[in-house]
Formats: C-alpha cells, structure tokens, sequence
C-alpha cells in the first residue's frame, strides 16, 4: 500500500504560498494554479469547528474535476517574533490502494451508462457507455445542468425530477423508462437506479446513477402481453372477416405500421379447398387492414377485392413456404414488390412510402393453408428480426385456427340452412280449407340453425292439416332430424289419422330414432310437435300437442287468447298418451301456430311474450302475409336466440250450396236413386262432364258399402278445386285394391274407381269408415 503525502503552506491571511507535488496529484491543481488563491476555495465544504479549534480533522477537499476528495490533515502553526503564529504548514496522508484505482477503472469500463450529478443535477462524471449514449465526449458535458444536454427537456422531466428527488430527500430511487437516447433515433427502455453520494458529515454531496438498456426484456414482455391479449382478442365471434379484423387491430400500431389480411377466395365460400399452385401467380382477397397513418391502407388495394401475387413477394413466399418469409429495403425481390405495389396506387398516391421493412406469415390451420398476414414498418425504425417471426407465427396460428373455427361454422351454417330450406314447404299447395301465411327466421346465434319446422297438408274431404314443431339441439343434425319427422308427419296424414294418433306413431318414431342412433334404451333426442286438423264443412278445428306451446286463436270479433288444451309430453319421452281438442271455429277465424323460440327467451317473460303476441295478432294488416310481419316485429327481440317459425291461417267455410249430403239406406234397391240424386245435383252444379264418372263412382261405393258394411251409410259430394265423392258406414273395416282374374266375376270394382279418378283412399272415423275419391275438374 503506497501513500500519498502531500503538503501546503498558508500564511495569516488564509492564502497558498507553498504547494507540493503530493498536492498536485491528490487535488489536480499544479503549484502555480494553486498558489496566491484563498485556502477556503479549495474546499468542497467548510471545515467544522472542532476541526478548526484542534487544527487536526477530516475535511473534504475539490478536485479540479469538482469531484470531493476526503482526507485527514493536520496543521502545525509557523510562530513567529513574538510566537505569535504567522502562518501554517498543512499535512495530510491519503492511502492510495490498488482498490480504488481498479474502482475507478471499472467505473469507466463498465458494460452499463454511470454517471455523477452534483446536488444541482450538474454532470461531474460520466463513464464510456453514457458518454457513447449522450453521443459527446465527457468534457463537453462536465459541469452543465442535465436539462441543457438534452433536445426533448419534456420527455426528460421524469428522469430529471426523481435526480432532485434523491438530492433532496437523500433517498434511492428505482426508476424504468421507455424513451429515445440523444445519440439515437430509437426509443430503448431503461432500466434506471439512482442512489445518494454522501460525504463523510452524512451530508448528500450528489447524486450517482447506473442506467442498464432493458430494451431486449421490454420487447419480449411486450411479446409476451401481445400474446395474451390475442388470446382474448382474436376470435371473438365465428365471423371470418370480423377475426382478421382483430388481427389487423391487435397488429397496428405496436406492432407494425400497416397490416393486412389476405385470404384465398374458397375460405370465404363454401367450396373445398384446392391446392395451392406450386408455382405461377397466387390470388388473394382483401378481408381486412389497418395503418397506423389514415389512408395509407387503401392506395393499391381496397377491402374485398382480390389481388394478384407472383412467387417473388413476400406473401406469395410466405404461403408457398409455410412460414413466416423477412423482406427488408435492399433486397431486390423486396425492393421489386415495393416498386410493383407503388405502380398500383392511384396517381400521387405511393402505396407505402418509406416501407423498411416488411413480415409476411402464412394463416395455417389443421394443415390447410387459408391466407397470408402481412405487418410493414415505415415510421417505425427498427426493422423486423427472427424473434418477430417467432411472435407472428403465434399469432397467426392462433388467428387461422379462429379463422378456420368462423369458416367452419359458417359453411356448416350454410348446409344447415340450405337442408333446412330444402325441406321447409316452398309453395303451399292451394286448398279451399284455409288462407295462410308464414315466416320461418333462422337463429343467428352461434348454436347455429335449429330444427324448427312447419306445414300445411291438404287432406281428404277438402280437410288440411297444419302443423308446426321443433327439434332439439342445433346444426345439420337438427335439420337431418327435422326432415325425417317432417316426412313422417306427411306419410301419417297421408293415413288421415286423428291427431292424437298421429302423435302417438310420431314418438314411437322418434323414440326408435333415438334408441337406434345412442345404442340407449332412453331416448336423449327430442322434439316438439302441434298438430291441428280443419274440416271447412264441419267448421271443426281438432289439434293436439306433444309439448309444444298452444296456438294462439283470433275471432272475427277482434278478441285473441290461446286456445286452451292438455299438452302431452315432448316427443321420444314415450309411454305417455296424447289428448285431442275440438274447437268450432267461425269463418274467418285466424289461427296462429308458432314455434317456442317466438315467445321464450332466457331474458324475457314468457307470459309478457305471449301477451304480446296476442295483441299484435289483433292488430290492423292489409292481408295475412303483413300480419305474420307486425307479430315478428312486435314480439321478437333484436337478436333472437332461436329459429323461428310462423304460420297463421284464416278459415274459410265450405257452405251448404257446395256440399250435398245423402242417408242410404241398406238395400241394394237404393243404389239407383242415390246415383240418380248425385246426377241431378252435378247437373245443377253445372258440372254435367264429370256425370259419367261420378255415376260410376257413387255405383261401386255405395254397393260395397251396403254389401261390406254396416249402417249407418251416408254419400255426400263436395265441389271444392276437385270433386270429391264420399261414402261412409259404420264398419272399420277398410277395402283394399286387388287385381282379378280372368275367369273372376267381382273384384274390378276398386280397380276402376282407381283408373278413373285422380285419387282415392279410405279413413277411419269415430263411428266407421269413410271411402272416398277425388276428379279433376275443368278449369
């Protein structure tokens, strides 16, 4: 350990008349800088008087630099003629060890910015990095307040606040920050500790900090946020265009300038997807973009129109690669591509003036290739490295997969509605029964399309059958399951069975369905069902449920209720009866069918919904068709939850001058003038050409009637669209076609009735059977 002696003389007055070399080398001031100057100036702070009075102490001296130096010094006074001290000679011993040089050195070389402020926030030292940092050398920055040293004081105020925060309350300070450094154009983050510098009284004599550039953990933060946020952000709704415009919005600004999203043309319909060509030009249409600078974004190509990629692009290279594919200014193909976009924008309009730098990464999805992202920097100055490729394959796998989620569903969605439609009624087949309307609103809901359905079957007698139900569950399945019982209720009215009945078949139906398809005793599908059959002869209007809402009834007077009946259980329960209403309606009368998804909602109240309903059922329309809309508009909600299905249909009678009505009696005498009355009464209908027909007809019912059946036995004709020829008993047993033999006197009966009508058929009623047959009349 060597020591630093050093020695100073000072006469009475207080001056420096004696220096040596020692003292040279501990303050920095030669002889003659030193000499004939005021002992007090070179001192950081004034000695305390303990020191004074014993002329031995530590005091702290000023270096040349500025920078405190403490030692301990002692005084001897030069006495002079009368002892009297005339002067003094000051000592002092300050170790010089190899610690603090190496201190020194490694404050220069250290790897991080460290500087030293006096408690005026005055440089008075600054190492390599942070003079590097400041882009000056440090003698240009000693002694200068740190506001006067940088451009922007207003983005520096935080940095200079909490330098005189620690000054002041002699406290450290953790400070991060995000902003430019004078010798740069790019924003860094810092990561900043500053602490007091004490001298050796306690008191704070400036302040030191070491600011470490924390920009590589910053940005991988920034990543790891981004990241999170698209976990959130991208794929909020199934809506293609909607998920890419998340994309686009998590991407700009932070992350790119200007973004976009392309996507090949079969993603946005409901085709397959072809292979991507291996080589040539690549198609891609625009669904979404966004520019940190308005207008930038539309110069070469606008939203929805496709455009033309060739291999050399980064989009193109990015989807024929199956990665993420860098261009940066100074590469020719990138450089190319640039100059191609430029060629496209609108006269005065560059499409990406300025563009450094550009990220073009492939949208994958379960190995299916969708489309292509695009992020470009132009204001932003650091260009895109490997680690960006690492975050925008992230995102864009998580976007693709959501892209391809949206895709899927509506595709599916499509399908579902297509079926649906496919087997909805398109053209309700004209009857004299009822006049109808209806309305069928798929859901918009992510469930996807229900499985509601409705109908209008005409039946025997001039009758027609309205139905209307709902299937469980949403999506293809539902549409497949509702097209099923949709046929099967046509195939068991087609039997005319009463509508109980044909409840009671249409859960066995479904309860085997479901059986067949879980392998389970216990149905788990299920469905709902109304069923209602009106005779405009009898003005009677029969209907059963099977856990479906009861329509609603509006008479000609202007009231509305619901028709009040015994619902049976929802279809597949099994076991379980189902119980007929009979109702005698007026003409006129208009009854409202409808599906559950009309009246009930998670947020409603189903009996202020059905309320609803029937008031606006009541409501002034110019016809039956503007009524089913007034209802819709009136009871559903914004944003129905579920399909909806409407059919409302208006009675109509078919009075006593259409309709002639015969008892026959159980003899085969009676059959001549039977077919005698059924003449005279089509000639008075004017329809004489189908006479010859109907006498044949009328012939070979009734004879089977009496000969098969039982009283008692009625004929009645209908003239509605057809000519319909009834002939009922009260035997249940239904006849059958057969075909005769050569040598067989009977059995072509049936046979002819079938040849010569447009259609025949037989049902069962509550006291018997009724045979019946239709003709086709003249227009």
């Amino acid at each position: 350990m060597e020591h630093v002696s050093a020695a100073a003389v000072i006469d009475g007055r207080g001056m420096v008349t004696g220096w040596s070399e020692g003292a040279r080398q501990l303050t920095g001031y030669a002889a003659e800088e030193a000499v004939g100057r005021a002992a007090r100036e070179l001192l950081a702070h004034d000695p305390s008087p303990d020191v004074l009075a014993a002329l031995e102490g530590a005091v702290v001296l000023r270096h040349q630099d500025g920078s405190p130096v403490p030692v301990t010094l002692k005084a001897c006074a030069v006495l002079g003629r009368d002892d009297e001290p005339g002067g003094y000679v000051v000592t002092t011993e300050r170790p010089r060890e190899a610690a603090p040089a190496l201190g020194a050195r490694a404050f220069e070389q250290a790897s991080m910015s460290m500087s030293i402020f006096d408690t005026e926030q005055r440089y008075l030292r600054l190492n390599d990095v942070a003079c590097r940092v400041m882009g000056v050398p440090e003698e240009t920055l000693l002694g200068r307040p740190f506001p006067e040293t940088v451009e922007d004081a207003e983005h520096s105020r935080g940095f200079l606040s909490n330098l005189r925060q620690v000054a002041e309350t002699g406290r450290p300070v953790h400070y991060e920050s995000f902003t430019g450094a004078p010798s740069s154009n790019r924003e860094h983050a810092w990561n900043i500790e500053m602490w007091p510098v004490r001298d050796d009284t306690g008191d704070v004599a400036g302040v030191a900090l070491a600011a470490f550039d924390s920009s590589g953990q910053y940005w991988a933060r920034q990543r790891l946020a981004l990241l999170n946020e698209a976990a959130a952000a991208i794929g909020t709704s199934l809506d293609v265009v909607r998920t890419a415009e998340e994309l686009v919005e998590l991407l700009v600004p932070r992350y790119a300038d200007f973004a976009s999203v392309d996507l090949l043309d079969w993603v946005l319909g409901a085709d397959e997807p072809p292979p991507v060509p291996a080589d040539g030009e690549i198609v891609l249409r625009r669904v979404a973009h966004g520019s940190a600078t308005e207008g930038t974004p539309e110069a070469a190509v606008h939203l929805g129109e496709a455009d033309v990629y060739p291999v050399f692009s980064p989009p193109a290279k990015a989807l024929l690669q199956g990665r993420a594919v860098l261009g940066q200014a100074g590469e020719p193909d990138f450089m190319r591509w640039v100059a191609e976009r430029n060629a496209k924008a609108p006269a005065g309009r560059s499409y990406r003036t300025g563009v450094h730098s550009m990220l073009a990464v492939p949208l994958r999805a379960r190995g299916t290739t969708l489309g292509v992202a695009v992020g470009v920097r132009i204001a932003h100055p650091d260009a895109y490295v490997a680690d960006d490729t690492v975050l925008a394959e992230e995102l864009a796998s998580r976007a693709a997969v959501c892209v391809d989620n949206a895709r899927r569903f509506a595709r599916e969605r499509t399908t579902a509605l297509a079926l649906q439609h496919s087997l909805l009624p398109r053209g309700l087949p004209g009857q004299a029964a009822v006049e109808v309307a209806h309305r069928y609103l798929p859901s918009g809901s992510l469930a996807g399309i229900g499985g509601d359905w409705f109908d209008v079957i005409p039946l025997s007698g001039s009758r027609v059958a309205l139905v209307v139900g709902d299937v469980v569950g949403h999506g293809i399945p539902s549409s497949a399951t509702m097209g099923r019982l949709c046929t099967a209720v046509r195939t068991l009215a087609d039997v005319d069975l009463p509508p109980d009945e044909l409840l009671t078949h249409l859960d066995d139906l479904v309860t085997h369905l479901a059986a067949y398809e879980n392998g389970e005793d216990v149905a788990e599908l299920g469905a709902t069902c109304l069923y209602a059959v009106y005779d405009p002869v009898a003005r009677r209007l029969t209907l059963a449920a099977a856990g479906h809402p009861a329509p609603a009834l509006v008479l000609p007077d202007g009231t509305a209720r619901l028709v009040a009946m015994t619902p049976g259980p929802p279809l597949g329960v099994g076991g379980l009866p189902f119980e007929a209403t009979e109702l005698e309606l007026p003409e006129g009368a208009v009854v409202a069918l409808y599906t559950d998804g009309l009246i009930e909602d998670r947020d409603r109240d189903v009996d202020r919904a059905t309320d609803e309903l029937c008031r606006s059922l009541t409501a002034p329309a110019e016809s039956l068709d503007a009524l089913c809309d007034t209802v819709l508009k009136a009871v559903l909600p914004e944003e129905p939850s579920d399909d909806v299905a409407l059919l409302l249909a208006r009675t109509r009678v078919l009075g006593a001058d259409r309709v002639a009505t015969w008892d026959v009696a159980p003899d085969p005498a009676d059959v001549a003038p039977t077919r005698q009355a059924a003449t005279e009464r089509l000639t008075a209908w004017g329809l004489d050409e189908a006479a010859f027909v109907t006498e044949l007809v009328v012939s070979e019912l009734v004879t089977n009637a009496i000969r098969y059946g039982e009283p008692p036995i009625q004929l009645r004709l209908i003239r509605d669209r057809t000519l319909i020829c009834e002939v009922s008993d009260g035997s249940s047993t239904s006849p059958h076609l057969r075909r005769a033999h050569a040598f067989d006197e009977g059995g072509r009966g049936l046979l002819l009735v079938a040849q010569l009508t447009q259609r025949w058929g037989s049902r069962q009623t509550g006291r018997g059977k009724t045979i019946w047959a239709e003709q086709t009349l003249p227009d």
